[in-house]
């Protein structure tokens, strides 16, 4: 049993409102907001929902779960809220870091230890992390593209390095 299955994890179908949010989120100042803000908002709704809404889920229609990985530096527990892509049933994570300068710790805790917990909507489960090939890497951000609008901008916005992709299996 794959990810998908073991987290029951869901893509919802966002509304016209949810998808005019994208423009928002995505352009360079909404982006930068977000980046700055929305990981730790989204973290405290989650605490308070009990696991089973997130900001970016109602603004946004957009499916977030939660890694938690061992710092890479520090050995200690990190967990960050991110969009999950279908990919079979494995999850694949996307570092675009919502388009601004730099690639997302998470990427190095899980290049430096590829075991990570994954938790959608009080599921949880143990995951292994390894790097998506150049074919994997197409498949993902065409289907991840039309999860969330805004993985165009970010791409275009991030040329000084290759996004990382993570693929989480179960």
């Amino acid at each position: 049993m794959g990810l998908v299955q073991a987290l029951d994890y869901k893509l919802p179908v966002p509304s016209a409102i949810q998808r005019a949010m994208w423009r928002i989120s995505s352009s360079r100042p909404g982006a930068w907001l977000f980046a700055r803000s929305l990981p730790q908002v989204d973290k405290f709704v989650l605490r308070m929902s009990r696991g089973q809404v997130t900001l970016a889920g109602i603004t946004g229609g957009i499916p977030v779960l939660t890694i938690t990985t061992t710092g890479a530096r520090s050995g200690l527990r990190r967990t960050t809220p991110l969009l999950g892509v279908p990919f079979g049933g494995d999850i694949a994570i996307i570092g675009t870091n919502f388009g601004q300068l730099g690639t997302p710790g998470w990427y190095y805790n899980l290049r430096a230890q590829p075991r990570a917990e994954v938790t959608y909507r009080n599921r949880s489960v143990t995951a292994a992390a390894r790097e998506a090939d150049a074919e994997e890497r197409q498949a993902i951000l065409g289907q991840a593209r039309k999860i969330y609008g805004g993985y165009e901008a970010y791409a275009r916005r991030i040329a000084d390095r290759q996004i990382p992709i993570m693929i989480l299996t179960g």
